[in-house]
C-alpha cells in the first residue's frame, strides 16, 4: 500500500484516466462528425485529408481502452499495469501529436487543394452525376454559388443569370434559380470552404496537441506511482529475508 504523497498521485492518477476516457470519446466524436460532415465533399477534397479524422478515432477508441490499464493499475497498486499503461500513453502521445500536426499541414494544403479541385470539378458538373450532388450539397449548405461568384456558372452552359437551383434558398413554383433573385446566394463556394476547412483544421491541431501534452502528466504520474509501488515491494521483500 503506497502512503503520503504517493497516494495523492494515486488518485490524481485515477482522476486523470477518467480524463483520458472522456477524451477519448471526445476524439472518436470529434473524428466521425469530421467524416460525416465532409464526405459530400469528397470530390473537392484529396484523399488525404481524411487521414486525420481517421487517426483522431483510432487514437480515441485506444485512449478508451488504455485509461483502463491506468484506472485498474492505480486502484490495484500494479506495477505492471502501471507500466504498461505509461508505455502505451506514450505511444497514444505520439499519435495524437502526429493527429495535431497532419492537422496544422492540412491547413497550409487546403488553398491550392480546393482551387484545383473546384476548377476540376466545375465544369463536369452535368456530365457526372455525383460531382452535381457534391456541388449541390455544398452550395446548399454554405450557402454559396459558383467557385468564386455566381458569375462563373455563365462560363458553365447557363445564361441569362440562371444557375443551378442549390445557389438558391427559395424558387417558386415552375421557375428557374436566378442570380439576381434576394433569394440567390452571392458568395463563391472556395472562399467559404477554405474557411470552413481551415477552422476545423486549426481546431484539430489544438485538440490533438492539448490532450496529447495533457497526457505528459498522466505518464508522468504513473511512473512515479509505478516506481513508488516496486520500492515498497522491494523493500517488503527484503524485510522477508
Amino acid at each position: 500500500m503506497v502512503s503520503g504523497t504517493m497516494a495523492c498521485v494515486k488518485y490524481l492518477l485515477f482522476l486523470f484516466n477518467l480524463i483520458f476516457a472522456i477524451s477519448g470519446i471526445v476524439f472518436i466524436s470529434v473524428g466521425a462528425v469530421i467524416l460525416v460532415v465532409y464526405r459530400g465533399y469528397n470530390n473537392f477534397v484529396d484523399s488525404w485529408f481524411f487521414a486525420a479524422p481517421i487517426l483522431m478515432i483510432i487514437v480515441g477508441i485506444i485512449v478508451s481502452l488504455v485509461s483502463f490499464f491506468g484506472c485498474c493499475g492505480a486502484v490495484k497498486e500494479n506495477h505492471c499495469m502501471l507500466i504498461t499503461y505509461s508505455v502505451f500513453l506514450m505511444i497514444i502521445f505520439a499519435l495524437e501529436l502526429g493527429a495535431g500536426i497532419s492537422g496544422y499541414v492540412m491547413r497550409n494544403e487546403v488553398d491550392s487543394m480546393l482551387h484545383n479541385r473546384l476548377n476540376e470539378t466545375f465544369y463536369q458538373y452535368k456530365s457526372d452525376e455525383s460531382i452535381r450532388k457534391s456541388w449541390d450539397v455544398m452550395q446548399y449548405d454554405l450557402k454559396c454559388c459558383g467557385i468564386n461568384s455566381p458569375v462563373d456558372w455563365s462560363t458553365n452552359g447557363y445564361t441569362d443569370n440562371a444557375v443551378p437551383d442549390s445557389c438558391c434558398t427559395e424558387i417558386s413554383t415552375g421557375e428557374k434559380c436566378d442570380s439576381n433573385s434576394i433569394y440567390s446566394h452571392a458568395d463563391g463556394c472556395m472562399p467559404k470552404l477554405q474557411k470552413t476547412i481551415k477552422y476545423n483544421s486549426v481546431a484539430l491541431a489544438s485538440v490533438g496537441v492539448g490532450i496529447a501534452l495533457t497526457q505528459l502528466i498522466g505518464v508522468t504520474f504513473a511512473c512515479f506511482l509505478a516506481r513508488s509501488i516496486r520500492r515498497e515491494y522491494e523493500t517488503v521483500e527484503t524485510t522477508a529475508h
